[in-house]
């Protein structure tokens, strides 16, 4: 079994919102850790906006789903624009209504969002060691050895059981584990603005120009009057990147949208990049977030994925760490989130592809197509479900990954587990608060399973079956083996018990 070799179990190097929830989960999780990152504050500006349904129920197993939907911003409808008017208007009031128990689309802007979590993780005793600067390590299969330097120049040495890279695109981690980072770079320069502004799009709702000449998004902001631009530098000015400024790119779609700036509070340009690392672990090491995949903003998903990679990581350190699982639930962490890091840069690269393309044809799509199918498409239950449940993240699944096992009603191992409202007016992602190993029966438990779960250790979540539960895809008196992540392990339609023992000890899982 593995031994602990210092105080320091992990060590996280990167203080963005992947290292900051890996931190979170693990520290709920009595994991001791530290969290080093080499700028002096945490960032300033918006840079990630959308944070999406599916973050949100992962925030709300560590308490903390509150203060974000508190703080930040719900859009009920996404205009769309062309030739200086808007031609169309797409519902998103309640675009997820039954699918979760956050059913909308959600904006809290990056900067606020990681001072949220840097002092929910300062206020459970753990603080952000900033100026600190990884320069190096190795791994000797029993610890990780890491050089840090602080901001005075002073060198030491931190031994830890595991080291995780959070350190963004240019990562340090990934460099010296040398996994390739392969992929490429899109030809257009995008300009990002924070500004306080009036005017016919600076009414709390998506906003987005499709003209060719000038492609625009506006994004609502929590403050009245504060909006967030996203533009294309179409012409030749895009090789000038350097000495753009907001003054000096074109105002063709803010003047066509009656946009009117008051002040600009944060001015920056950027190129798109796609890649994917080959691998997201090596021995003792894990890649997480922009350390190993980055794609387009289309959708609003890098952040969102990259604490999808914290979440997915942090219970199987702490299970190994606590010997309630054997080292191997480790090698389940590069399977399940590069498959979807992989698809989701294929996906974005369509979508940027289309909405960014220049000629005729893309001209018209974006400008004609787009605007008479959107609301169409949208008005269909089902296609906005559909919608909604791939841009939140719920679709995001395990099915054949390691852990993943049966199925039962809609419902097969390794997928989300469905969100069920409850009689009482609960739901039954209440339970899941306890960051722990749980099983769950829609309808009646037999005496065995409950035998079983109880000589266990293991929590029996019986909840009477009620007829709105099959639309959620549960089948009546099935055995839901639950993940600490939320995630459905086991799916077994008998209930069988013997079923969950042998799932247990073939993984040797224990609960906390």
């Amino acid at each position: 079994m593995l031994e602990t070799p210092s105080e320091t179990e992990v060590l996280i190097v990167g203080a963005g919102p992947t290292g900051l929830i890996l931190a979170l989960w693990l520290t709920k999780l009595g994991v001791k850790l530290r969290i080093v990152d080499k700028a002096a504050q945490s960032g300033t500006t918006s840079r990630a906006l959308a944070v999406q349904a599916r973050t949100l129920e992962f925030y709300r197993q560590i308490g903390i789903a509150d203060a974000v939907v508190e703080r930040g911003r719900k859009v009920g409808a996404m205009n769309l624009w062309v030739g200086g008017k808007v031609v169309t208007q797409v519902n998103l009031h309640d675009i997820g209504l039954g699918l979760g128990p956050y059913d909308y689309m959600f904006i809290f802007p990056q900067d606020e969002h990681e001072a949220l979590l840097e002092g929910e993780l300062a206020r459970l005793g753990v603080k952000v060691e900033r100026q600190t600067e990884l320069m190096g390590f190795t791994d000797d299969g029993d610890c990780v050895r890491a050089v840090l330097q602080d901001g005075a120049g002073v060198q030491e040495m931190c031994e830890a059981r595991f080291l995780a890279g959070c350190d963004g695109a240019r990562s340090i981690v990934r460099e010296t584990l040398d996994t390739g980072f392969p992929g490429g770079t899109y030809n257009q320069l995008f300009y990002v603005a924070d500004i306080e502004a009036s005017g016919p799009p600076v009414d709390g709702n998506l906003n987005v120009d499709l003209d060719e000449a000038d492609f625009l998004a506006v994004f609502p902001l929590k403050a009245d009057g504060h909006v967030r631009l996203v533009g294309v530098v179409s012409d030749e000015r895009a090789g000038q990147a350097a000495a753009l400024t907001f003054e000096s790119v074109s105002h063709q779609a803010i003047d066509d949208m009656k946009i009117k700036v008051s002040k600009v509070n944060w001015f920056s340009t950027y190129h798109v990049h796609h890649r994917v690392t080959n691998h997201f672990r090596k021995g003792n090491v894990f890649l997480l977030g922009d350390a190993a995949h980055i794609h387009s903003p289309v959708g609003g998903q890098g952040m969102n994925t990259g604490i999808g990679d914290a979440v997915n990581l942090s219970w199987k350190l702490a299970a190994v760490l606590r010997r309630r699982a054997r080292p191997d639930l480790l090698d389940s962490y590069e399977p399940e989130r590069i498959g979807f890091a992989k698809r989701l840069v294929q996906t974005t690269d369509r979508v940027f592809t289309m909405v960014s393309s220049e000629g005729k044809l893309a001209e018209r799509l974006r400008t004609r197509l787009v605007p008479l199918i959107a609301p169409a498409l949208t008005g269909v239950d089902m296609v906005r479900k559909f919608a909604f449940r791939t841009v939140s993240q719920m679709v995001v699944n395990y099915r054949r990954a390691p852990l993943s096992q049966g199925a039962a009603g809609d419902v097969w191992g390794g997928d989300r587990l469905p969100w069920v409202r409850l009689p009482d007016g609960a739901d039954n992602f209440t339970p899941l608060k306890t960051l722990d190993w749980q099983v769950h029966v829609y309808g009646e438990a037999s005496a065995e399973l409950a035998a079983v779960c109880e000589q266990r250790g293991f929590d029996l979540h019986r909840m009477p079956w009620s007829a709105e539960m099959r639309r959620t895809g549960v089948k009546r008196n099935a055995l839901y083996l639950v993940r600490p992540d939320g995630y459905v392990a086991l799916a077994e339609p008998r209930g069988d018990a013997e079923r969950l023992l042998d799932y247990l000890d073939a993984h040797g899982i224990q609960p906390l």
